[in-house]
């Protein structure tokens, strides 16, 4: 099937060749783009504990993509060298197709998401969000705060499937992405639980963010691979 606007996140873990994992963090990103297919990408940290957490993960990282379609996503995670030595390095590796129905907000100056019409077919598939932001410096510690909160009500909410924080730097810029069920348990997680819409309110009244996004997805594919690793 083609469809335009794909966005694709793949999560790599490690179990050896950690070191080399986190040196790609600012080696990697110069080599993906030359790919004219790829119109917008992040190469990002993941957080440690339960997903939220001021310590990163140094065994998780994600390759988020955006593509002209279907096709330039398959032929580029299946045939790019670098994401080939991800591969092969790498323990674990998941990705997760995606098609943006909504998005508002920016990501480094620009909504990279296009909003697409979900085709029929895909009644009852999984629904993933994105939530992104770069804080104000002097917001910090408020933010932070306010996180193992969060963390606890994701944790606990009816329908979700999978939560994990990402990010481009420590402390400053985060991201979640999340996988539900259905949008109405994104709904009802987001506008009914007390705690979640208690944080939202105080991000627009403190003016925690410089920039941020919210964006969701119809879930087009969920695969991966686990090595035996001796």
């Amino acid at each position: 099937m083609l469809m335009d606007g794909i966005t694709t996140i793949t999560f790599f873990s490690f179990l050896k060749n950690k070191f080399w994992a986190f040196r790609q963090m600012g080696f990697a990103p110069s080599k993906f783009q030359q790919n004219e297919s790829l119109k917008f990408f992040k190469l990002l940290g993941t957080g440690g504990g339960k997903g939220f957490s001021l310590w990163p993960d140094f065994n998780t990282y994600a390759f988020l993509g955006v593509w002209d379609n279907n096709k330039s996503a398959d032929y580029f995670l299946n045939h790019n060298s670098v994401i080939q030595k991800f591969y092969q390095k790498s323990s674990t590796y998941r990705t997760i197709k995606m098609l943006p129905v909504k998005s508002h907000g920016l990501w480094s100056g620009q909504n990279p998401f296009k909003e697409q019409k979900p085709p029929t077919n895909i009644s009852g598939f999984p629904v993933a969000v994105i939530t992104r932001a770069t804080l104000r410096p002097h917001r910090l510690i408020e933010f932070w705060k306010s996180v193992p909160h969060a963390s606890s009500a994701i944790e606990n909410a009816a329908g979700v499937k999978y939560f994990k924080g990402i990010g481009e730097w420590p402390f400053v810029q985060q991201a979640t992405l999340s996988i539900w069920n259905s949008f109405e348990d994104v709904e009802k997680f987001a506008y009914r639980n007390k705690t979640h819409s208690n944080i939202i309110k105080k991000t627009r009244a403190r003016r925690w963010y410089k920039e941020d996004l919210f964006a969701r997805f119809h879930v087009l594919s969920d695969s991966g691979y686990i090595k035996h690793i001796i």
